[in-house]
Order: structure tokens, then C-alpha cells, then sequence
């Protein structure tokens, strides 16, 4: 039986993808959410199973007592799944500056927070999973969502960086690229108005903003069938260190790293040329 601590919780979003599928494979789930109101009959149903505990991600105390309180219930967290996030529209000039740091706390930061929180734990147990949901945007940027595609593209640097350095703890470390899946994630900008300072870029904003409300309920991906090609990774003897979901989002990875591949390959030369020319002489040496 594992101990799951998943971010995110809000109701028909992978978070409560994931809790469900953990509670129907026999483990323990600590599910956080910023209005736990929403989640008490549901978490009476699971027997105890479930804890709801309640946590804003950007609050470093709430996040310190939420990991406590997962570990005093169930002894430990086996799997964090760092799930809490969200998008705003805005382009790179015109964006916000407190919205710009606020994507960035939101989606970079307090995920760094709240896997710092958890570690010393699954180091001190020599063993643990932890799952980063990141987005097909970190992988191929999203016009009028750069800043969004800036953070999540951070969260898949540092990903890469953490889990060379917990490898000798016996924890693994999985990155998780959605595309568009059917969640209420697209909902809200039906609610917002595009907070651009520069009309030039509106109409542009305007059209993405538009486009993902046509969208809200049409995504052709489905959580939890999502959640469970995540457990079915984790379950590999060699498991990848990426995943990314839906087939529209691995056609759009598979086909900018093509591209950017070959991009890199098309400057061969002028990388080469730019090493300083007493290595080509040392390399001449050795040959001769």
C-alpha cells in the first residue's frame, strides 16, 4: 500500500483523477485543495482512506503543514504528485508584471516548494515516486501562453536536474506533458477578460482566448485515462523519463523536437568553429 500527496485537487481535474485511481489500486491518498469544503463528502465515502487537506501551493506555511499532516496520518508519502496549476493568457511584451511573477510562482516555484517539502522524507525512507505535471507547452511553447510555456519549461529543467540527484535515494522522478484533456481547466476563461497593456497583440490574445472556450468540453483527452497511462509508466521496470498524453500533444512534441534537432544540426559547423583553435591543434597533434 503506497501514500499518495497530490496537489490540485479541485474536482473533475486530474488531481482527483489521480486520487481515484490510487484509492481503486488499494492506497492511501492525501488530497490538498484551496476550498476542502468541496471534497468532505467524498472523503467521507473512502473509509479513511482520504485525507483533504486544505492548501494554497504559493503559501510556504500551508505547505509545510499539509506535508505534516499527510505524514502523521499514513507515516509517510510514498508518491507526490505535483498537480496545482493554471494558465493565463498575454503576450511576452504586454503581459502583467505581477501576473508574469504570479505564473511563475503558481507553476515554477511553488511546485519546487512543495517537492522540497516532501523529499526529506523520501530520503530518509531511501525510496519514492514523485510526479510532475508539466504540460506539452513545456516542451512546445504556446503562442499568448508564454510565460506559461516559460515556467512550465523550467519546471522540466529542474525535473531533469532533481532527478539525477535523488537517483541514489531510490527515488524516481517522472515528467508529464498533458495536451488538451477534458478537465474544467478551460472553464475559467470564458470568466476573465484579456489584461493585455498593448492592443496591438489583442486581437491575437482575443483568438486564443476564444478558441479555448470553443474548446471547454470538447478536449479530446480524458484524465483518467490519462492518470492511469501515468500508473501504468511508473509501473515499467525501466520507466520513461517522460510522458507525454494525448495524441494530439505527442504529435505536436514528436514534431518541434524534430524540428528543433534539426535546427541545431543545421549550425553544426559555426558550433564546431567557435572552440578555441588550440583544441583543434591538440586534436591534430593526437592524430599525427
Amino acid at each position: 500500500m503506497r501514500n499518495w500527496f497530490i496537489t490540485g485537487g479541485t474536482p473533475g481535474g486530474f488531481g482527483m483523477a489521480y486520487a481515484e485511481a490510487a484509492l481503486e489500486d488499494g492506497d492511501q491518498v492525501t488530497l490538498t485543495v484551496r476550498r476542502p469544503e468541496l471534497l468532505e463528502d467524498w472523503a467521507r465515502e473512502q473509509g479513511g482512506r482520504a485525507l483533504v487537506v486544505p492548501l494554497d501551493v504559493t503559501d510556504r506555511g500551508q505547505v509545510g503543514r499539509a506535508v505534516a499532516a499527510a505524514e502523521e496520518r499514513f507515516g509517510g508519502i510514498d508518491v507526490l504528485v505535483n498537480n496545482a496549476g493554471r494558465g493565463w493568457v498575454g503576450s511576452i511584451e504586454g503581459m502583467d508584471e505581477s501576473s508574469v511573477r504570479e505564473t511563475f510562482e503558481l507553476n515554477f516555484f511553488s511546485t519546487m516548494a512543495v517537492t522540497r517539502a516532501v523529499l526529506p522524507g523520501m530520503r530518509a525512507r531511501r525510496g519514492g515516486w514523485i510526479v510532475m505535471m508539466s504540460s506539452a507547452a513545456g516542451l512546445r511553447p504556446v503562442t499568448g501562453f508564454g510565460y506559461y510555456s516559460a515556467a512550465k519549461h523550467a519546471l522540466e529543467g529542474a525535473t531533469a536536474a532533481l532527478r539525477a540527484e535523488v537517483a541514489d535515494f531510490g527515488i524516481r522522478v517522472l515528467a508529464v506533458e498533458p495536451g488538451a484533456f477534458r478537465t474544467a481547466a478551460y472553464s475559467g476563461f470564458a470568466g476573465e477578460a484579456v489584461d493585455e497593456a498593448i492592443p496591438e497583440y489583442r486581437p491575437m490574445l482575443e483568438g486564443v482566448r476564444t478558441a479555448m472556450i470553443e474548446q471547454d468540453g470538447r478536449q479530446p483527452g480524458d484524465p483518467r485515462r490519462g492518470v492511469r497511462a501515468v500508473v501504468e509508466a511508473m509501473a515499467r521496470p525501466d520507466p520513461p523519463r517522460r510522458l507525454v498524453l494525448g495524441s494530439g500533444a505527442f504529435d505536436a512534441v514528436t514534431g518541434e523536437l524534430a524540428q528543433t534537432l534539426a535546427d541545431i544540426r543545421s549550425g553544426e559547423s559555426l558550433s564546431r568553429a567557435s572552440d578555441r583553435q588550440e583544441a583543434d591543434d591538440e586534436i591534430t597533434g593526437r592524430q599525427q
